[in-house]
């Protein structure tokens, strides 16, 4: 499959809240970490796109800025691929591509909620096994991170919180927080 990995383009934005519903469902704005994203803009220079050649949107990933106890760390997800085209290697493309990105740009911790066999190929361990809380439900063995700077989560524990300090959503993100509250 021919496609190659950008950086989010303005005009995949609109793109993306309709992949996701493909792939999560509607559902998906019911989960704990979707509080942690709510109305912030996704972290600066990690959001990516897989294109075709045709410039159709294959797949996309995106990071939050959070905080454990009170240091910065980022939250990947969601990571959406087409329905038709999952299982081809364009999911962990993205993570790796991203994670690679993460790490250049200087930071220094990543947690995901995801299922444990997919991502602990890419680093990450249990979440409780470092002492960290995710502020809501959520099924323990999917909450993983990893240190993407050595030592980053030596003698971290605590709550996973929003990084208020993180700049606020565009209108786009605006309009998607709307409609999960309607």
């Amino acid at each position: 499959m021919d496609y190659q990995i950008l950086a989010e383009r303005p005009e995949d934005a609109a793109l993306i809240d309709p992949l996701l519903d493909r792939t999560f469902g509607p559902e998906r704005m019911t989960k704990t970490v979707y509080r942690l994203r709510e109305m912030l803009a996704p972290v600066s220079g990690l959001s990516f796109a897989a294109i075709d050649p045709d410039g159709e949107l294959l797949g996309s990933i995106r990071y939050w800025p959070i905080l454990i106890e009170g240091k910065p760390a980022i939250l990947l997800g969601p990571l959406a691929v087409e329905p038709r085209l999952q299982g081809k290697g364009i999911g962990k493309a993205l993570v790796r591509h991203s994670l690679r990105e993460a790490r250049r740009l200087g930071h220094a911790i990543a947690a995901v909620v995801g299922e444990p066999e997919y991502y602990e190929p890419f680093g990450f361990r249990p979440a409780t096994a470092y002492g960290l809380i995710l502020p809501g439900p959520v099924d323990p063995r999917r909450f993983q991170a990893q240190e993407l700077a050595t030592g980053a989560l030596d003698g971290l524990r605590g709550l996973i919180a929003r990084d208020e300090r993180a700049p606020a959503g565009g209108p786009a993100v605006r309009a998607v927080a709307a409609r999960r509250r309607a």
